[in-house]
């Protein structure tokens, strides 16, 4: 199967500015992929390079199995059959909602573009709004009619740069969510750019994090949290503290919570000290475990507490609690481990910051 989005190793920057370094991407027909990563990352840089926005100084891009980027040439936007939804909407004020989701269809045939604009409408959930003005919609309804606009003309590749970021931090996982089951239903393949975690992992397939203009990591919202390959991975995706701990065996290591065992192999040699990835679910509240630690700070967050917690060896870890688990600061607490995935990384030379 031809991929239909690939990016082949790329470099990219302004002037003499490197941005990218060996930046890759593969995308298969109908898969939705995100390029997640802090400010400054390269990510919309990333997101230009497959426009056509910005040139490639190396490697290449093809959209549909055509080459439309490399070293020598570069094919303009509008060539490509990109679709694009950008974080401000850009809908155009003066048109109904109709109007702006038709205004790619411009060269269709009057009935072919009102029957595509009444399907586009119907499947964003936005057919009573036919006759709308932008400014009497909401964010979301805005942000629908800006998706239906960008799918209408059936573009090879949907852009999506910072498509929720001004929507409130309740509504944008609702509508990643949304625009998930509308891109699926109309089998589009996708790249989303975002800094927001939550939104990656609501919407897609794959999710490249990006650091200083290379990719770290690429892989699903499970493996990124569980299988983080290096510390920024670790630090950038959920939560969660690094402790010492002494190698065991090949899958074993010892630490102030116990032993832990994992099934990826441990590369540093038994005796050697390592650091170990703790996530607040890996530690559980039990009064029962004679294992236990002083909470030190708490935050509430409706279903669960999360507790900030110190053993007697000084060591201070998380603890994810069900919100009934209402324990005072300075209280002590019996916990017990339960890790699913041991994740080691050499020994930091430097203390290691709470993530």
């Amino acid at each position: 199967m031809t991929a239909q989005l690939d990016v082949e190793d790329i470099d990219a920057g302004y002037d003499d500015l490197q941005v990218l370094e060996h930046v890759s991407l593969v995308l298969q027909p109908g898969e939705i992929g995100c390029i997640l990563g802090p400010s400054g990352c390269g990510k919309t840089t990333a997101l230009r390079a497959i426009a056509g926005f910005e040139s490639i100084w190396r490697g290449r891009i093809s959209i549909g199995g055509v080459e439309v980027g490399n070293r020598k040439k570069s094919l303009p936007p509008e060539r490509r059959n990109i679709g694009m939804v950008f974080q401000d909407f850009a809908l155009f004020p003066h048109l109904r909602v109709e109007d702006n989701v038709g205004f790619g269809l411009r060269r269709w045939e009057r009935k072919e573009r009102q029957a595509r604009i009444s399907e586009m409408l119907a499947i964003v959930g936005m057919p009573a709004y036919a006759r709308a003005y932008p400014h009497q919609l909401s964010g979301g309804q805005q942000q629908r009619v800006a998706l239906a606009r960008a799918l209408a003309p059936r573009p090879s590749i949907l852009l999506l740069d910072e498509p929720f970021s001004s929507m409130d931090v309740e509504l944008r996982e609702q509508l990643a969510r949304e625009v998930r089951n509308i891109l699926k239903q109309e089998n589009h393949t996708a790249v989303l750019v975002t800094h927001d975690q939550t939104e990656a992992f609501a919407m897609a397939d794959q999710i490249c994090v990006m650091h200083e203009g290379r990719i770290q990591q690429q892989g699903s919202g499970y493996d990124l949290y569980h299988r983080p390959a290096n510390r920024f991975v670790a630090d950038f995706i959920g939560q969660g503290v690094i402790i010492p701990a002494e190698v065991q065996d090949a899958h074993t290591v010892k630490t102030d919570l116990g032993m832990i065992r994992g099934e990826d192999a441990i590369e540093s040699a038994p005796g050697e000290t390592v650091d170990v990835l703790i996530r607040p679910d890996d530690v559980i509240h039990d009064d029962r475990s004679s294992e236990s630690a002083i909470v030190v700070e708490k935050a509430f967050r409706g279903a669960d507490f999360l507790y900030f917690l110190r053993m007697d060896s000084g060591v201070e870890i998380m603890c994810l609690a069900p919100s009934h688990h209402d324990h005072r600061v300075n209280e002590r607490i019996g916990i017990r481990l339960d890790v699913d995935h041991l994740v080691t990384f050499p020994r930091s030379r430097a203390p290691e910051p709470e993530l």
